[in-house]
């Protein structure tokens, strides 16, 4: 009887072979970025005047050197709360006001939302070794958030230091101050002339804390929160998940990346020298030191309220526009 023909082994199959993973176009680096690009667009524009208002309680109470006239003028402007300072922007300096400096504000985002999302999407894809693909636990999470954070910031840090200047010029002519500049361009070209191409990262390094600490609040937040939403309750993947991880994300963005986002404005703000130096604050660190001791611990997280406000609906809007268009792509939610 002839010996049975032996059969060939099955060859060995890795576990992604086992599970194939089907990519879609709208899943790659660049087009991640695109998509990232636009959603942050539509959310700076829906939500810009609360950053304003930000930007102008921050500054509210610092001490600098002003003319009898100037500080007589900056008292009179001292608005107390959020709600008193966009009256008053809208009051004195005319509706329009409330989006000075959005133009810079949407260059950055081209730099800035962009990358972090591109860079995080990639490093958790890169991580997630799981075999469900169930997502990286929050200490990963949170590795990825604070690593895309900086490195965006630091790369988009120009434009934020452009959009700052122009943000301060009506308070400026409010206080009777010499305009300091006249538009986003001409910021540009004063900060390159008294200090060259280094002044465009000046208040840099907080600025890199700040997105640090608010892409952990934001992109770890949302991606855990929505993870473990529609684990909990079996929801699908909607809007209404979309909409509750956004409020979580933008409330721990907010407490998070405050104080960094003050010491950020007032660094950027301060007034400078021939040779581009500061002349309130030498450093990142004196500048919180000054505040906590002159104004308290709570200075550090003045324009909290509309910080939160705004990352609230800007963390919505973010988020439901990436994935609708997503969606519109014919990819998976994110």
């Amino acid at each position: 009887m002839p010996a049975p023909l032996a059969t060939a082994a099955p060859p060995s199959i890795s576990r992604n072979e086992m599970r194939p993973v089907k990519y879609h176009y709208a899943d790659t680096f660049w087009c991640t970025y695109i998509i990232s690009v636009v959603s942050a667009n539509i959310a700076e524009l829906a939500t810009y005047p609360l950053d304003l208002t930000k930007t102008r309680l921050q500054i509210q109470g610092e001490g600098s050197k002003l003319n009898g006239n100037g500080l007589a003028a900056a008292k009179k402007i001292q608005y107390r709360g959020m709600v008193a300072t966009a009256c008053g922007i809208v009051r004195e300096e005319g509706a329009t006001k409330l989006w000075q400096g959005v133009t810079p504000a949407l260059y950055r985002h081209v730099v800035y939302s962009g990358v972090r999302i591109a860079i995080y999407d990639r490093m958790r894809k890169n991580l997630d070794v799981s075999e469900d693909h169930s997502g990286l636990p929050l200490w990963e999470a949170a590795l990825c958030g604070i690593t895309a954070g900086g490195i965006a910031q630091w790369m988009a840090s120009p434009a934020d230091l452009v959009k700052v200047h122009v943000q301060m010029e009506g308070r400026r002519r409010l206080m009777g101050l010499k305009p300091r500049v006249h538009g986003a361009s001409d910021a540009l070209k004063q900060i390159l002339h008294r200090g060259g191409v280094k002044a465009l990262w000046k208040g840099s390094i907080p600025n890199v804390y700040r997105a640090a600490l608010v892409n952990l609040g934001d992109l770890t937040t949302y991606d855990f929160a929505k993870r473990n939403i529609m684990n909990k309750t079996k929801l699908p993947d909607c809007h209404t998940v979309h909409i509750m991880a956004s409020i979580m994300a933008g409330l721990v963005a907010a407490t998070m990346g405050t104080p960094a986002d003050v010491v950020k404005t007032r660094i950027m703000n301060q007034p400078t020298d021939e040779m581009g130096r500061g002349l309130l604050y030498k450093n990142s660190l004196d500048c919180f030191r000054q505040t906590v001791s002159k104004e308290g611990f709570f200075a550090l997280y003045k324009g909290f309220l509309p910080v939160w406000i705004r990352m609230a609906p800007w963390s919505l809007t973010f988020w439901l526009s990436f994935e609708t268009i997503r969606k519109q792509l014919g990819a998976n939610g994110y």
